[in-house]
């Protein structure tokens, strides 16, 4: 979510974006002054886990799960992407693009720079420019989605910039898996499910959202969010076990679908009226014109939450926190709103806390009668956190790395010293999975013109 200068709606004062990490355990969010990475594994406290304020009027900040990895570009230098390792107040390395950057993705195996018209693919171990995408369509959202797994580590972004087509890319193997025509209008938001098996889509009219199968590209489901009006997708997220689908817009209302494909749902079993009048409609929409039919077939919501604002920007999420369902709207008010998920019945989410991003920090409490304010704890400061007695691993544990965080002097480590498969970076307490210096001074910085 970008709501800074240029960004559509109108932008809470001193907030630029704000953006999950992967698994939705962590909040980073751009202000005028820096940026902020919030904890959120709980409910009724928000833990600022570290704040910069060194590089002013960041509009895209991006975490690697719970490392201590994150990706910054600031609008004072917007061709310029600087990772760091922010538990160390460290510079990693920098590259610099021949555009201004609009997107930042990665996983724990790459990076991907998504620019108006190319998109950039790093391996993330060691920050190589593996593949350069040139000359895509234009793209002035840097709309694109990176799957979350290192198995399928796929890519989406826009096949056109006229019409809803999808292009999948396999980011490990840099070949196209396929094209998906998903609408027929302008793309405005495309997501993957955690484990890359499954892509949704929203196009620019934003009524219909839709569900496709990765690799293959077939239509899974297809939801409408509603008929009176088009409006402005901003963010589309599956929950991490792919039972339910969000999506927030420009309006004031939050949409959560359930995903139940036809037939697992046990109505062979026990038939009930609603079962079976969804199969006489079923049958009766073959005899019916195209755009009816799909209209009949198309699910609704399962549950809706009402903001009490429209027309401003925000970015939504599913996760479980505190062995419950909760959905997280992080809005460009600077508020981030947590609600209740009844994954049975659905309906109307309640809102259970609200949560101030930046100003003076208070965590607000909702009921049904009153609202209360209670003091929340100041953010600390990176000395204060580094002082913080923790159980970090031994070296030794850590394959690959060693206690500085990389290779001294620009030394590659070699491959056979990584653990098989992609570095486990679950722990913040870990190392980030950088270990190449580019300019060989063992510094951290390392540039790309």
């Amino acid at each position: 979510m970008e709501t800074g200068e240029g960004a559509d709606g109108p932008g809470g004062p001193g907030l630029c974006c704000a953006s999950f990490n992967q698994d939705t355990t962590s909040l980073a969010v751009g202000t005028k002054t820096g940026y902020r990475l919030f904890s959120v594994t709980s409910v009724d406290k928000l833990d600022c886990v570290y704040e910069s304020a060194e590089t002013p009027d960041v509009y895209i900040v991006e975490r690697l799960f719970s490392s201590s990895l994150v990706v910054v570009v600031s609008q004072a230098t917007p061709r310029r992407m600087n990772v760091y390792h922010f538990k160390k107040g460290t510079e990693i390395c920098n590259y610099s693009y021949s555009n201004n950057i609009l997107s930042v993705r990665l996983n724990r195996q790459r990076l991907v720079v998504c620019l108006e018209e190319s998109i950039y693919i790093h391996n993330i171990k060691d920050m190589k420019l593996l593949k350069t995408l040139l000359n895509t369509p234009h793209n002035p959202s840097g709309l694109c989605a990176l799957s979350i797994t290192h198995s399928n580590s796929y890519l989406a972004y826009p096949g056109s910039a006229t019409i809803g087509e999808i292009i999948v890319y396999d980011a490990n193997n840099l070949n196209t898996v396929t094209m998906i025509p998903a609408h027929d209008s302008p793309l405005a938001a495309i997501t993957f499910n955690a484990s890359g098996t499954k892509l949704a889509s929203a196009s620019e009219r934003g009524t219909v959202i839709r569900v496709f199968t990765v690799p293959e590209g077939h239509r899974l489901l297809e939801f409408r969010r509603g008929m009176k009006r088009y409006v402005s997708i901003s963010s589309l997220s599956f929950s991490l076990d792919a039972q339910f689908l969000c999506a927030s817009s420009n309006t004031e209302t939050v949409h959560i679908f359930k995903l139940e494909q036809p037939g697992n749902s046990g109505e062979e079993s026990s038939p009930t009226w609603s079962a079976y009048m969804g199969k006489m409609i079923s049958a009766a929409s073959s005899y019916l014109p195209a755009q009816v039919s799909d209209m009949m077939n198309q699910d609704r919501a399962f549950a809706t939450v009402r903001l009490n604002v429209s027309g401003q920007r925000n970015v939504c999420a599913l996760a479980t926190i505190q062995k419950l369902p909760r959905l997280l709207v992080a809005s460009s008010d600077g508020q981030l709103y947590v609600y209740n998920l009844d994954p049975h019945e659905g309906g109307e989410c309640v809102l259970v806390k609200k949560h101030r991003l930046f100003g003076p920090d208070e965590e607000q409490e909702v009921s049904e009668e009153s609202e209360t304010t209670v003091p929340a704890q100041t953010c600390p400061s990176y000395a204060a956190t580094v002082a913080i007695p923790t159980a970090m691993p031994s070296p030794a544990t850590l394959t690959g790395y060693s206690e500085d965080g990389g290779a001294k002097k620009g030394e590659v480590i070699p491959e056979h010293e990584f653990a098989a498969g992609p570095v486990c970076l679950d722990d913040e307490n870990e190392f980030p999975p950088i270990n190449w210096c580019r300019d060989g001074t063992g510094s951290g910085k390392g540039r790309r013109t």
